[in-house]
């Protein structure tokens, strides 16, 4: 990949029929699985998804879709859309592989992910705990490192704020080179439902 491409990830809560929960849009098996994830995680954080055909399309179509970092971006779209939570995500990003206890796990490549985002001018980022001194060495984010998605909501709820990470030598940034690697990152929108927007390795 030359350079990482935006995706829109669309959240669609309103369907009827039979209760169930769809990734559309080139998904890899990691990226499909995140469904069911994230529903598990949801219900064991404290927010189970309410028994409606829900449809999460990845666009454009064109572009396949990799890795368990879209867990928590679809988690936060979900809890969005469904109004369970209501906040202005504007220049935030978020990445990172839920467990099905709603813990978040270490996840790959944070690093140039994080790059990247602050390369298109995302200026916040959440990532799992683990990952969070990885993601402080880019220089001019706010990174906060999240435990599960539930400590996650009640941060963007107001509720118990986390501490943003202090990196321990930021200008090692200097050395990085972000370009030409995987990501996955997040930001809101309005949309029809509601929208995320994703960037996602393409090319």
């Amino acid at each position: 990949s030359e350079k990482g491409r935006l995706v829109e990830v669309e959240v669609d809560m309103g369907g009827m029929g039979i209760p169930s929960l769809t990734i559309v849009g080139l998904p890899d098996a990691a990226v499909r699985e995140s469904g069911e994830r994230v529903r598990s995680a949801m219900k064991n954080s404290g927010f189970p998804l309410s028994a409606r055909r829900i449809v999460i399309n990845l666009a454009p179509a064109d572009i396949r879709k990799e890795g368990p970092a879209f867990d928590l971006p679809i988690a936060v779209g979900l809890l969005i859309a469904g109004g369970r939570l209501t906040v202005d995500i504007g220049d935030s990003v978020f990445l990172g592989e839920l467990s099905l206890d709603g813990t978040l796990r270490h996840t790959h490549g944070v690093l140039p992910m994080v790059g990247y985002a602050r390369e298109m001018g995302y200026r916040t980022v959440y990532v799992p705990a683990e990952d969070g001194q990885e993601a402080a060495l880019v220089e001019g984010m706010t990174v906060i490192p999240a435990k599960s998605l539930g400590q996650l909501a009640e941060h963007l709820a107001n509720l118990q704020l986390i501490a943003p990470v202090e990196p321990i030598s930021p200008e090692a940034d200097e050395e990085l080179d972000w370009r030409g690697t995987d990501l996955a990152d997040v930001r809101g929108q309005e949309h029809v439902k509601r929208a995320l927007e994703v960037a996602a390795a393409g090319g």
